[in-house]
């Protein structure tokens, strides 16, 4: 089992940045990718971001440019810096870690605002 612990939400006006953090823990040597979705009211949850434990990243197109995904392997925490916000990315943010065995793990979720 993998334990996803996220810190790092929170409300911002357009334009600005917020860095999102989120902390593994249990069976670290399972996970081969770990990454961000998100989910707005009334909307399915979506890919941000993903990054392989080869260092691989793939992003929506959404987030191109704006978007960074990285990760510390020494403190087992992947991180999503997000900058030039818009109000259309707010939405609960999740953590998710993908083990090799295609098993997926999310964390409880982070709330994301951006004022207009």
């Amino acid at each position: 089992q993998v334990q996803l612990v996220e810190s790092g939400g929170g409300l911002v006006q357009a334009g600005g940045s917020l860095r999102l953090s989120c902390a593994a823990s249990g069976s670290i040597f399972s996970i081969n990718a770990m990454g961000w979705y998100r989910q707005a009211p009334g909307k399915q949850r979506e890919l941000v971001a993903t990054i392989t434990n080869g260092g691989f990243a793939d992003y929506a197109d959404s987030v191109k440019g704006r978007f960074t995904v990285f990760r510390d392997y020494a403190k087992n925490t992947v991180y999503l810096q997000m900058n030039s916000l818009k109000p259309e990315d707010t939405a609960v943010y999740y953590c998710n870690a993908q083990s090799y065995f295609r098993k997926d793990y999310w964390g409880q979720g982070t709330q994301v605002t951006v004022s207009s």
